[in-house]
């Protein structure tokens, strides 16, 4: 009995393994301005050790929407863009998702991680 256990043990800790971490940076709530660009930014983190960070492409997913992220300057692991949020939108859903490519055996193999759902109220200025 003890012996058939030990593969559904080692399944949970190489899933456990694999897991990355989401820091959304950007606040809950911000001015509306006249550009309707508002920026977010977020820090990734994984204990995936065969992830190539060379190879990471960031996107913020609006709906159908992807937007491109850029890498924030002089950090590794933070990303940032700027949101276009439609005139008159007060709030907007949003994930991250991160495709990226991972060492392995037989070479390189494509992954992805997506963060949970984040809200960002946009606010009139009284």
């Amino acid at each position: 009995m003890g012996k058939k256990l030990i593969p559904v043990g080692l399944v949970a800790v190489l899933a456990v393994g694999c897991a990355s971490q989401f820091t959304n940076l950007t606040p809950l709530q911000q001015l509306r301005n006249q550009n309707n660009f508002y920026p977010v930014e977020v820090a990734f983190k994984t204990r995936q050790q065969t992830i190539r960070w060379d190879t990471i492409e960031p996107y913020v997913v609006v709906g159908t929407n992807f937007y491109r992220m850029e890498r924030t300057p002089q950090m590794h692991n933070r990303w940032e863009t700027l949101l276009p949020v439609p005139p008159g939108t007060n709030v907007i859903r949003y994930r991250y998702r991160f495709d990226f490519e991972c060492s392995g055996f037989g070479g390189r193999k494509k992954d992805s991680a997506i963060s949970p759902e984040y809200t960002l109220r946009i606010i009139d200025a009284q």
